[in-house]
Parts: C-alpha cells; sequence; structure tokens
C-alpha cells in the first residue's frame, strides 16, 4: 500500500486507514486491496494548506483517481479542470502533473471529501454520508482561517451544509447559490465531473465563475479588517 504523499493539513481529523464504519465500503475496499495491492485503497486524507481560506468540498474518491494515488482528484478526468482553475487563480504552486508525487502544493486552499472512502459506482448511500459526516465537521473545525467553502455537486452541497449547521432545506443546491452560516460562505458549483462536462451542463467559464465569486467575497472580507 501506498504511504501519504503529504501529511494531512487536518491530522486529527483523519479517518485511521481500515476505518469500520461502513460495512458496504469496507468490504469494497477489501476487494480492491486484493485486486489492486498497489494502490492507495483507504479513506483519502486532506489536501492542501492548513491556513486556507478556502475550502473544497467534493463528493467521494474516484476508483482511479483518489482510491488510487491517495490524494484528491488526483488521477481521473475531474481533477484537471480544478486543478487547473486553481492554478489560474493562484492557490496552487507547481506543475500539476496528475501524479501524486508531482509536487504540488495548495496555497491558501485545502480540498476535503463528503465521503472519505471510494462507493461503487461513485453512489454513496444516505447512511454513508452520514457516518462520514464527523469527519468532515472536524476537519472544517480544524481550519479556522476558512471563510468560503465551495461545494461540487448537490451531495457535497447537502453534508457541507450540515456542517455547518444550515438546514439542507433552507439551503437549496444550485450552481453559484450561496448561503451563508457565520463568518463562512458556502457556494455550490456543478461537480467537475466527466459527465458534467461532456454533456456541456459545466464548462470551464461556469466553474471559474464560482472561484471569482469566491475570491471577490474574500477581497470584500480582507477590507473590511483594514
Amino acid at each position: 500500500m501506498l504511504a501519504p504523499a503529504v501529511p494531512s493539513p487536518v491530522p486529527a481529523a483523519e479517518a485511521s486507514r481500515d476505518c469500520p464504519r461502513c460495512p458496504r465500503l469496507v468490504a469494497f475496499r477489501e476487494e480492491l486491496r486484493a485486486e489492486h495491492p498497489d494502490w492507495w485503497n483507504a479513506p483519502v486524507p486532506a489536501f492542501g494548506d492548513p491556513a486556507a481560506w478556502l475550502a473544497i468540498v467534493g463528493l467521494a474518491p474516484g476508483k482511479h483517481g483518489a482510491n488510487r494515488t491517495g490524494r484528491p482528484f488526483t488521477g481521473d478526468f475531474a481533477g484537471e479542470l480544478l486543478y487547473a482553475t486553481l492554478a489560474k487563480f493562484g492557490l496552487s504552486e507547481g506543475v500539476f502533473a496528475a501524479d501524486r508525487g508531482d509536487g504540488l502544493r495548495l496555497k491558501g486552499a485545502v480540498i476535503l471529501n463528503a465521503v472519505k472512502c471510494l462507493p461503487p459506482q461513485n453512489k454513496p448511500e444516505p447512511a454513508e454520508i452520514a457516518q462520514c459526516r464527523p469527519f468532515l465537521e472536524a476537519s472544517l473545525a480544524a481550519l479556522p482561517k476558512v471563510r468560503v467553502i465551495i461545494a461540487l455537486g448537490q451531495i457535497a452541497h447537502v453534508a457541507a451544509a450540515r456542517a455547518l449547521g444550515l438546514k439542507p432545506s433552507q439551503t437549496k443546491f444550485a450552481h453559484g447559490a450561496e448561503h451563508r452560516a457565520g463568518a463562512v460562505t458556502l457556494l455550490s458549483s456543478y461537480h467537475c465531473s466527466r459527465y458534467n462536462q461532456n454533456t456541456r451542463r459545466l464548462d470551464a467559464a461556469m466553474f471559474e465563475g464560482v472561484f471569482e465569486k469566491a475570491i471577490k467575497m474574500r477581497r470584500a472580507a480582507d477590507q473590511l479588517h483594514v
């Protein structure tokens, strides 16, 4: 099994490598460990800056992406747009090469997931999302400088809303929607999945627009404290 490429920015909030919370996901993990013993095949840790002002919440690891490499959005199609966008807005250092050993670092941003283990067919069950929520809540609590959360897709949006103490019924998901929870703003985006990009539900301009909004919010907040 692989060792972490870089330390988690929230080590105390991470699940154990053999987390037993979700029997279905544990069984799938063990199946893949037997089939691909050189893959990560474990809960995927957060990646990014412990002093981040921006948190990006994804759905769950992809089979050939984070579940294989051990780093969020690394090795699958969705990561190409995400990391290109982070680079465009100065939120990363180095060159993304879709490899956990590429030396990439995030600057002012951190990537979390609503579900830390790979679910079959990329579809976690409601109970699995609930079982994983304490890790998301603990991660956000360990990132006191976060002021904006970008949730990728409806499941991540609902998980982030609940982690912030917001009622999902009062925080409807929509691309570009925003909701406040104290000092933190939750922004929502369609997920940068291959399906959404291929069907043109999401394109680079739409995705970048959400990040532009987040940066404007941060600048406005900074000006208030000058």
